[in-house]
C-alpha cells in the first residue's frame, strides 16, 4: 500500500479521541439546553405531543385548559387544532374568551362579510386577543369552520357576583337565551366551587355561583354545536377544567355519554417532572417554566 494510504489512516485514528470528545461536547449542551415545555398524563409520566393528539382523536369534546398568558400554551393550542383539523372527521371551535351576545360579529367574520377592525369594534375581545386568539379565529375563517363564543355575557355573571342565581329568573327572555336553561344546577360540595369559596371568603357566597353560571352557559353551547362525528376543540382557563369538575360536570349533567378529554396547563420551575400538587389535574398536563416571557 502506498505511503499516503497509510498517512490517512494515521490522521484518522490520531483525529477519534477529539472527535469523540466533542460528541461528547455536543451531547452535553444538548442536555443543558433549556426546555420550553413538557407533557405528562394524569398520573405523571412523561408523555408525547403524538400522545395527545391520538388520545383527542378518540374523543367528542377537547377542553383545553390554558394559562391566560403563555405564549408556548397558546402556540400548542394552534397545533393541536392544525393537527386534529387535518386528521378528524368534522371539527368545531369555540372559546371562552367570546361571550355568547358576540356571536353574530364571530359570525360575520369568518364569513368575510366583516374585517378584524369591525369585529374589534363590535365584539368584547380581550386585550391579548389579537397575539393569541385570533390565530385560532383565522383558522376557522380559512377551514371554514364554526367558531363559538361559548361564555355567558359577563354582566349577567356579574350580577350573579352580587344578587345570587336564583335572581336571573328575572331577566327578560331575550337575555336568557344567551346562557344556559334556567334553572341551572349548582353542585356546590364541587372541588372548584369550594376552592373558590374558600379563596373568597365570608361574604364571597355568590362567587362560586359566578363561576358556575359562567361554566354551565360554556357546557350549554358546546351541547349545542357538537358536530356529528367529530371534536369539538373549547379553549378555557384551567380553573374551568381542571380534576374533571367545571364544564365538564355539566357537560356529563347533560350527557353522561360524552367522551371528554382534558387538557390541563402549569407553570414550574423546571420541567423535567410533574410537581406532585398537578397529578390529576387533566388527562395531559403541559408544563412550561416559570421565567417563560408573558403576552401581557
Amino acid at each position: 500500500m502506498s505511503s499516503r494510504f497509510f498517512a490517512l489512516v494515521a490522521i484518522l485514528l490520531i483525529s477519534l479521541p477529539s472527535f469523540a470528545q466533542q460528541s461528547k461536547r455536543d451531547a452535553a449542551k444538548m442536555a443543558s439546553n433549556p426546555s420550553p415545555y413538557a407533557i405528562f398524563n394524569s398520573e405523571g409520566e412523561v408523555a408525547s405531543y403524538d400522545d395527545m393528539i391520538e388520545a383527542a382523536l378518540k374523543v367528542d369534546v377537547v377542553l383545553f385548559g390554558e394559562l391566560h398568558d403563555n405564549p408556548m400554551v397558546h402556540w400548542l393550542q394552534l397545533l393541536l387544532t392544525e393537527e386534529l383539523g387535518e386528521r378528524a372527521n368534522s371539527l368545531v371551535l369555540g372559546a371562552e374568551m367570546l361571550e355568547s351576545d358576540d356571536q353574530l360579529p364571530i359570525n360575520e367574520y369568518i364569513s368575510d362579510i366583516i374585517d378584524f377592525a369591525k369585529l374589534n369594534s363590535n365584539a368584547r375581545l380581550w386585550t391579548n386577543f389579537e397575539t393569541d386568539y385570533l390565530p385560532l379565529l383565522d383558522y376557522a375563517y380559512i377551514h371554514d369552520i364554526p367558531f363559538i363564543a361559548t361564555n355567558i355575557p359577563r354582566r349577567y355573571a356579574s350580577f350573579v357576583f352580587k344578587h345570587g342565581l336564583d335572581t336571573l329568573a328575572h331577566l327578560s327572555d331575550e337575555a336568557i337565551e344567551y346562557m344556559a336553561p334556567l334553572p341551572i344546577s349548582y353542585p356546590a360540595e364541587l372541588g372548584c366551587y369550594v376552592e373558590m369559596l374558600e379563596m373568597a371568603g365570608h361574604g364571597g357566597e355568590n362567587l362560586p355561583k359566578a363561576q358556575a353560571i359562567k361554566d354551565a352557559t360554556m357546557a350549554h353551547f358546546i351541547t349545542l354545536n357538537l358536530p356529528e362525528n367529530g371534536i369539538f376543540i373549547h379553549y378555557n382557563g384551567t380553573f374551568h377544567s381542571q380534576n374533571k369538575e367545571g364544564i365538564v360536570w355539566y357537560l356529563l349533567e347533560s350527557n353522561p355519554d360524552l367522551k371528554i378529554m382534558t387538557i390541563h396547563s402549569t407553570e414550574q420551575d423546571q420541567v423535567k417532572t410533574l410537581n406532585e400538587s398537578s397529578l390529576g389535574m387533566g388527562d395531559f398536563i403541559i408544563v412550561t417554566p416559570e421565567s417563560l416571557t408573558k403576552t401581557y
